[in-house]
């Protein structure tokens, strides 16, 4: 594993297509191995992936995605949905064992799902990032019915999906044009 600031950021680009070379399960695994090291609030980690490969799995999430998305995900060799689970408050005792943190969410689903959203946002960015540092494209989505996507692949869980992200070696010519970005006196300031 190669990293560099270009690989990870500058160079790095939002796919619109794939190859359809597969992504070995141990790269899945390793994917996951970086992404689990991220910070999250209280160690929360309240992200759960699924990584939709098989074509029965890919069909019911064709069936849940933007037109505009269809083509993506069935390029994709494999979709991560980036779930959060509203109860991760259960693993904290495991997760953050030094102090009762589960108190601080226990019976506060509003609080919960706040910091699962949080939380599980950063954590889809470390998959992201983990992803380019071996070599992945990726095409991160939220044009999608996350009401069927949540019926599909977590019922009767307490997993809601947060956004879905294709994963694989882009094909370089359904690259849009580079997009600009703001300045930083336009994002940011020194207080």
């Amino acid at each position: 594993m190669i990293t560099s600031t270009e690989q990870l950021f500058t160079d790095a680009r939002t796919q619109n297509g794939y190859s359809a070379e597969p992504v070995p399960d141990d790269t899945l695994r390793q994917l996951y191995g970086l992404m689990k090291w991220g910070p999250t609030a209280a160690n929360s980690t309240p992200a759960r992936l699924i990584f939709v490969r098989s074509p029965q799995a890919k069909d019911k999430l064709l069936a849940c995605v933007s037109p505009g998305n269809v083509n993506k995900v069935r390029e994709a060799p494999v979709t991560v949905i980036v779930g959060m689970d509203l109860d991760f408050h259960d693993k904290l005792p495991k997760l953050f064992p030094h102090v009762d943190a589960r108190a601080w969410f226990a019976g506060d689903a509003g609080k919960r799902a706040e910091s699962a959203m949080r939380n599980s946002s950063l954590q889809g960015g470390y998959l992201i990032m983990a992803a380019r540092a071996l070599g992945l494209d990726c095409g991160p989505m939220s044009g999608f019915d996350p009401a069927k996507v949540d019926a599909a692949f977590w019922s009767g869980s307490s997993v809601k999906t947060n956004f879905i992200c294709a994963l694989g070696r882009g094909d370089p010519s359904k690259l849009f044009q580079r997009n600009p970005r703001l300045d930083f006196d336009e994002a940011c300031q020194l207080a």
